[in-house]
């Protein structure tokens, strides 16, 4: 049991819950066994079963891990710019806009492990 709670106190570091409508997003900062930070994403929204006749919440999260922090603020930085102003960034018709990268095998094994945890 005094290991299950280390491990969850130490896995979850910070979190910033936003409110968006009827929509919950959930900023976590979590950390792997070997102190590797890590943030998810959570998109949680209330649902209603009529099979079951009540409520549950449908979530949706993503990992983002340490060596792409730089590259996803960027490209957050650049996409709310371009609502604002309306400005491509430079270069922006000069990228490849392929969304068929293979994924990093060890980044999918961590993230099945996390899966597994959170339905323990």
């Amino acid at each position: 049991m005094e290991e299950n709670e280390k491990m969850n106190n130490r896995e979850e570091l910070f979190s910033r819950p936003v409110r968006a409508g009827k929509r919950t997003y959930f900023f976590d900062v979590k950390a792997t066994r070997g102190d590797e930070k890590y943030i998810t994403i959570t998109e949680s929204k209330r649902r209603f079963s009529n099979e079951q006749n009540r409520f549950f919440y449908e979530k949706h999260k993503i990992f983002l891990y340490k060596e792409d922090f730089e590259k996803f603020a960027n490209a957050l930085k650049e996409t709310l710019n371009f609502i604002e102003t309306g400005e491509y960034p430079e270069g922006y018709f000069d990228e490849p806009k392929s969304y068929d990268e293979p994924m990093d095998a060890d980044k999918d094994d961590v993230e099945d492990w996390f899966n597994d945890m959170e339905k323990k």
